[in-house]
């Protein structure tokens, strides 16, 4: 069962996450300040963290900003009132994870913190299973019911970043950030290029489909 820690100043909506959450089939604990949270963090392993911005003493800033510096992967989740853009840069910034502005569906919330924890889990596990399809990124090889696909490798990094975000859009120019150098000629046609090419070698799978947002980019979808 995941850990959870909720840090959280305000004692009732603390109180009614950890119920919710708790309720969703989580383990979770709550605290009031980061200092706490600290003494918490040296006694258990907690799986994911949500966190205010706004708190006596440290600020959520510099909470999450101490907690990447002793943990890269573990997801952290700003739940706050501060709805401006400079506060949700400075968070994504400094290494969150997702950002949710107060008054806090808890249906999304736990939403929210499903897909945290399986992205987590994702990434420590470096594999990704859906029905007969499987990638494995340190091995990168990828197959669909026990036969290769024969990707290249930005191909394959490609098609893992997109089903480890499934109905997350992705821009043409975050794709082609993120997967080509600085220095590359190609222009955002060459992502294009790429999508189609993917979409031909796992015309086969059955599990997941690429799928173009007009204007935007491409998104992967499980079926």
């Amino acid at each position: 069962m995941p850990n959870i820690l909720v840090v959280e100043d305000d004692v009732p909506l603390n109180r009614i996450v950890c119920r919710y959450l708790t309720g969703a089939g989580y383990d979770v604990s709550g605290c009031s300040n980061p200092d706490e949270a600290f003494d918490r963090m040296d006694k258990t392993s907690f799986d994911l963290i949500i966190s205010d911005i706004m708190m006596p003493g440290m600020d959520g800033f510099l909470f999450a900003e101490a907690v990447r510096q002793g943990d890269r992967n573990i997801p952290i989740l700003f739940m706050t009132a501060r709805d401006d853009m400079p506060s949700k840069q400075k968070g994504f910034k400094i290494g969150i994870d997702d950002y949710m502005v107060k008054p806090v569906e808890m249906d999304e919330l736990v939403l929210r913190v499903g897909a945290l924890l399986r992205r987590a889990h994702i990434q420590s596990e470096r594999k990704i299973t859906i029905g007969t399809f499987e990638m494995n990124a340190d091995e990168m090889s990828a197959s669909s019911d026990g036969k290769e696909i024969p990707l290249t490798v930005r191909e394959f990094n490609i098609l893992f970043k997109m089903l480890s975000y499934p109905k997350k859009t992705f821009s043409r120019q975050a794709l082609m950030d993120e997967f080509w150098d600085d220095d590359s000629e190609s222009g955002l046609r060459a992502v294009d290029v790429y999508i189609t090419k993917l979409r031909d070698k796992c015309a086969a799978c059955t599990e997941f489909k690429i799928v173009t947002i007009h204007g935007l980019g491409y998104k992967a979808v499980i079926l």
